[in-house]
C-alpha cells in the first residue's frame, strides 16, 4: 500500500509499506479521509520521532474484521480516534481521561495518511464509531478534532449566555468558534493577524473579529460591556497571545491552553492578578470516547458545519503539498488527504 512518510515538513515522501495484517478484536481500516492536523507540522515535536506516517484525523470503510469483532461489518463507514484511555484508573474515573497511561501509548498502525490502518483492538473497543448514513468521510474525520474542542469547551465552562475569546483562528480555533455558537455563547471575539482566517471566523459565528496585532483586551473588554471574557481559549503558541489571554478573562473566568506549547518554555504570568480576579488557567488535550460521541452527533446534525472549514482536498500523491499548505498556515484553513 501507499503511505506518506514524514521526514520533516518539507520532506513528506510517498513510500510502499505492507499492508497491515490483523488479529483477534480488530479492524482494517480503508482511510478515505485523514485530516493534516496543526500538530502535524510543529516541527519540534515530530522530527524527533521520524520517519514516522502521521495522522489521526481519520475516516473510512470497514476492510476487514479480526475474530470476535462485533457491531462492525466489512463495508460500513466509521470515525476512530488513536488515543483512547482505559476507563478504569483514577484519572479516568474522575474525569480526567487525557492524562490516563493507556490513552497515551494507544496508537494506530501505521497512522492515517495511507491506504489502510489497522486499529488495534482496544482502539476498536473504546475509541470506533459507527458514521450515521448521509454524513461522509470528510466531514467525519473531524470527529477526532471536534471531540478535542468538546472536551476544551467543557472545561472552560462554555455554555448558553456566557462569553468566549478565541485567540488564534485556524482550525482548532474556527472549530472553538464554531461549537462556542452551537452551545449559545455570547458574545464570541476571535483573533488572528491572517485577514483570511479572520474572514472565516466571522462567517463561521464570531461577534467580533479583531486582528491579533492590536490591543486585543481592549478590544474584548469592549465586546462584553468592559467585563471581559468568561472563557478564554488559547488556540496559539505565539507568545504574545498567553500575554493577552491572561488581560481578557473576566472576573471569575477561565484562560484555557489549547494549542502545542513546547515543555519547559517560560512565560510571564501576572499571577498577582489573577489571584485577584479569581481567574483559573488551565488546558485540554485530546477527546475521551464520550466526547467523541458528541462530536459525532453535532457534525451528523450539522449544528457544527465543519466542511466548511475545508479549504484543500488532496490525494495522497499531494501530501507534500498538504503539508505545506498548512505550516504556512496562509489561504488555507482544513487540508485533507483523500487515499
Amino acid at each position: 500500500m501507499r503511505a506518506a512518510v514524514y521526514y520533516a515538513n518539507r520532506d513528506v515522501r510517498i513510500e510502499e509499506r505492507p499492508v497491515p495484517s490483523i488479529g483477534p478484536g480488530e479492524i482494517l481500516l480503508r482511510v478515505e479521509a485523514s485530516g493534516i492536523c496543526g500538530s502535524d507540522v510543529v516541527e519540534w515535536y515530530r522530527r524527533p520521532k521520524a520517519p514516522l506516517v502521521l495522522g489521526h484525523e481519520v475516516a473510512g470503510l470497514v476492510e476487514a474484521v479480526g475474530p470476535g469483532v462485533s457491531g462492525f461489518l466489512p463495508g460500513q463507514r466509521i470515525a476512530t480516534t488513536h488515543h483512547v484511555p482505559c476507563n478504569a484508573c483514577a484519572l479516568c474515573l474522575s474525569g480526567r481521561h487525557s492524562l490516563c497511561d493507556t490513552l497515551r501509548r494507544t496508537h494506530f498502525d501505521p497512522g492515517g495518511m495511507a491506504e489502510f490502518v489497522r486499529l488495534p483492538a482496544v482502539n476498536v473497543e473504546r475509541g470506533t464509531f459507527a458514521v450515521p448514513d448521509g454524513t461522509g468521510a470528510v466531514a467525519a474525520s473531524f470527529v477526532e478534532p471536534l471531540a478535542c474542542t468538546v472536551r476544551a469547551q467543557r472545561v472552560a465552562g462554555v455554555a448558553s449566555g456566557r462569553s468566549v475569546a478565541v485567540l488564534g483562528s485556524g482550525l482548532s480555533g474556527l472549530l472553538q468558534v464554531q461549537l462556542a455558537r452551537a452551545l449559545g455563547a455570547t458574545p464570541i471575539v476571535a483573533t488572528d493577524v491572517h485577514p483570511f482566517r479572520l474572514d472565516a471566523a466571522a462567517r463561521l459565528g464570531a461577534d467580533v473579529v479583531v486582528d491579533a496585532r492590536e490591543d486585543v483586551p481592549a478590544a474584548v473588554r469592549r465586546a462584553t460591556e468592559g467585563k471581559g471574557a468568561d472563557a478564554v481559549i488559547v488556540c496559539t503558541a505565539a507568545p504574545i497571545a498567553l500575554a493577552q489571554a491572561f488581560r481578557c478573562a473576566a472576573r471569575g473566568g477561565t484562560v484555557l491552553l489549547f494549542a502545542l506549547l513546547p515543555a519547559g518554555e517560560l512565560h510571564t504570568v501576572p499571577l498577582g492578578d489573577l489571584w485577584q480576579e479569581g481567574v483559573t488557567v488551565t488546558s485540554s488535550y485530546a477527546g475521551p470516547p464520550a466526547d467523541m460521541q458528541v462530536a459525532l452527533d453535532l457534525i451528523a446534525s450539522g449544528r457544527v458545519d465543519v466542511l466548511a472549514t475545508v479549504t484543500h482536498r488532496l490525494p495522497l500523491e499531494q501530501a507534500a503539498e498538504g503539508f505545506r499548505l498548512t505550516a504556512e498556515a496562509g489561504a488555507s484553513l482544513k487540508v485533507i488527504l483523500e487515499p
